[in-house]
């Protein structure tokens, strides 16, 4: 692997530990800022979502209340970074908890490869492009704490 610029690794950490805090505490709000206007990925619950009030209202929403814990693994952080530093892919695997039917708890690992760019080198890095997936063997949905019965 290529080597990358300590400050550009550490600004793909920041970008994934504000993430982090962001699915955490339900702040979708934040979650908009590290994201670019024509974001795009794929989705749970739509094959391509486009921009930030797609990702947000047809995937994040449906996702993020229904776990715990997301904290990505950041031993597992690889990143390439292109030669003038302006784009950048990250990935790392990740831990949370989900939630079956009767709202009890289970593992629910994945990992996520994004895309990012910025303007400048020193400016932040946003993502441009997101796929998240959980490992082979996790259960596709996850209920919340309080599971389908108090759903329904």
């Amino acid at each position: 692997m290529a080597e990358v610029a300590a400050d550009d690794l550490a600004g793909i950490r920041t970008w994934f530990e504000d993430l982090a805090k962001a699915v955490n505490s339900l702040d979708f709000e934040a979650g908009q800022r590290g994201i670019t206007d024509d974001f795009v990925s794929f989705s749970t619950f739509q094959d391509i979502v486009v921009g930030r009030e797609e990702a947000e209202h047809k995937q994040w929403r449906n996702v993020w209340p229904k776990t715990k814990g997301f904290a990505p693994r950041y031993d597992t952080l690889r990143a390439f970074v292109s030669p003038d530093r302006l784009m950048a892919v990250g990935i790392v695997l990740w831990d949370s908890i989900g939630y079956d039917e009767e709202g009890k708890p289970y593992p629910r690992p994945g990992r996520a490869t994004m895309s990012f760019t910025r303007e400048k080198i020193g400016d932040p890095w946003r993502a441009n492009h997101g796929q998240m997936s959980l490992m082979r063997g996790t259960p596709a949905v996850s209920f919340g704490a309080e599971g389908k019965k108090a759903a329904e």
